[in-house]
């Protein structure tokens, strides 16, 4: 298995929550044992994206944790402002 599915997941599920879905870019560091995958968005989409009390965010990295335990990888989801 690949790392595009992941990044493509992680892109899908950021374009749902913002308005303007053009300027949502994510891309990937892959390690050895780590994947880092970086999420960037509009400022004003950057609160959606977080969500209340990090919600949102934080469904993200859990659900691309379950994903990257498949892959046998560490996956880390960090928002680039």
């Amino acid at each position: 298995m690949e790392v595009k599915p992941v990044k493509e997941l992680i892109k899908y599920i950021a374009q749902a929550l913002v308005d303007n879905i053009d300027a949502v870019e994510v891309s990937e560091v892959v390690g050895e044992h780590t994947i880092a995958i970086e999420l960037r968005v509009a400022k004003e989409d950057l609160g959606k994206v977080i969500g209340k009390q990090g919600r949102n965010v934080e469904a993200m990295r859990t659900i691309l944790s379950a994903v990257s335990t498949k892959l046998g990888k560490r996956a880390v989801l960090e928002i680039i402002d």
